[in-house]
């Protein structure tokens, strides 16, 4: 199966524009394509896995990736997907955000010369002079079909800036300027990216004439992406300092059952016939295709030791042996013990188990806490300091999330 196929039988392609060209080029390893990273945080999440797993799969093909970071479209922010206005960055910021994105992007693409490169488009954003970008670019774009696309639909009601009227013309221009400079003729994103990414392939046409033939392909990428990124708790981050190699094996050990084989599919480099085997398996192996999923993708971002390291204890705390050894840990400062005693409601917050007093007091209540193995049954409990020392106190949350608490 070639690469082109084998990215529609995951599941990965949502839309193309110019199939039969677009397929010609992937399969070929003739691709120059750029996926856009917008660096509002230090560190990826897995939102962004299935980029980069497509990244990834697309160079093993011969395809040359470009990661573009958007330090200049940073600056306005994305109003795709949001209800309100993003917050604005500062330069340093925005910089120190692309160097970590870097670190964590080698660990699945290959940079240097003739293979993978990472741009930021502030380096040409910034420099434009904006009556020359009216008169190049602006006249190219109909307001009003800049007003029917989905992006800007749905925050006309609540409004919309016309610093973020502005987005799409920015990311039009990045993939013409790519086009010109870098010979990138392909562009990839999520399925809420989809009016932005035809504006661009529209103005290398209308720009360079019929013969610039640039192409368009969405992903399942945001939909899906955007809702593996999330948990009750917030973002699960690719930096381990961030999100615990632990807390990053657990949560893919706890995706929903229907869930796995999609992952195993968009996600994973597991061959599609050894998933479709694994599609066959009796229900009561459903741990055994979960445990299988967390590893895969534990190594990817963590690397195998860290992975096996993470299985072994999930397998030693359901096992009942209780090894904390590579569990969550956090250090409880003496100054939180008043007359040598804490609170656990104060401790499932101070561990951030519990995002609030309230919401620690109804788990404790709805009977979803033990510590050291005993049911938590009393919101006023407390835990003596000396249960902190040496190994500490193992809470658990509901029936999966393990937390480890100590003082030295």
């Amino acid at each position: 199966m070639q690469i082109y196929e084998e990215l529609k039988a995951r599941g990965l392609l949502a839309q193309v524009t110019d199939e039969a060209e677009i397929r010609e080029l992937v399969n070929n390893g003739k691709a120059v394509f750029y996926i856009g990273f917008d660096p509002t945080a230090d560190s990826l999440h897995v939102g962004h896995f299935m980029a980069l797993c497509l990244m990834k799969r697309m160079q093993i093909a011969g395809n040359r990736p470009i990661a573009l970071i958007g330090g200049g479209t940073g600056m306005i922010g994305d109003p795709s997907g949001r209800s309100d206005m993003r917050s604005m960055m500062t330069v340093d910021i925005i910089e120190r955000n692309c160097a970590c994105f870097k670190r964590q992007m080698e660990r699945f693409i290959e940079f240097g010369e003739g293979k993978a490169r990472m741009v930021n488009n502030a380096d040409w954003l910034l420099k434009l002079n904006y009556i020359e970008l009216l008169r190049e670019v602006g006249a190219c774009f109909s307001v009003n079909n800049m007003l029917r696309a989905e992006c800007y639909k749905q925050r006309m009601e609540k409004g919309l800036s016309f610093l973020e009227f502005n987005y799409m013309i920015m990311q039009a221009y990045d993939f013409y300027h790519m086009y010109r400079t870098l010979g990138c003729n392909m562009q990839f994103g999520g399925d809420d990216q989809w009016s932005n990414m035809l504006a661009g392939t529209e103005l290398i046409r209308r720009k360079l004439g019929k013969d610039a033939y640039a192409m368009t392909i969405t992903l399942l990428l945001n939909s899906e992406g955007k809702k593996m990124g999330k948990t009750a708790k917030g973002a699960v981050w690719l930096d381990p300092d961030k999100t615990t190699p632990f807390d990053f094996y657990q949560y893919w050990r706890n995706v929903e059952d229907a869930d796995v084989l999609k992952c195993m599919r968009m996600l994973t480099f597991l061959p599609l016939d050894r998933i479709e085997e694994i599609s066959r398996w009796d229900g009561s192996r459903i741990n055994e295709a979960k445990e299988l999923l967390a590893v895969e993708l534990t190594t990817l971002v963590h690397g195998a030791e860290e992975a096996e390291k993470c299985r072994e204890t999930a397998r030693s705390l359901f096992s009942g042996a209780g090894s904390a050894e590579h569990m969550p840990s956090t250090e409880v400062p003496a100054a939180q013990f008043e007359g040598g005693k804490i609170s656990v409601i104060r401790l499932l917050t101070l561990c951030g188990l519990c995002p609030s007093n309230g919401e620690a007091r109804r788990l404790i209540q709805q009977g979803g806490v033990t510590a050291n193995g005993v049911k938590v049954a009393d919101i006023a409990a407390a835990l003596d300091q000396d249960d902190f020392k040496g190994e500490g106190v193992i809470l658990k949350k509901g029936k999966k999330v393990f937390h480890r608490a100590f003082t030295l």
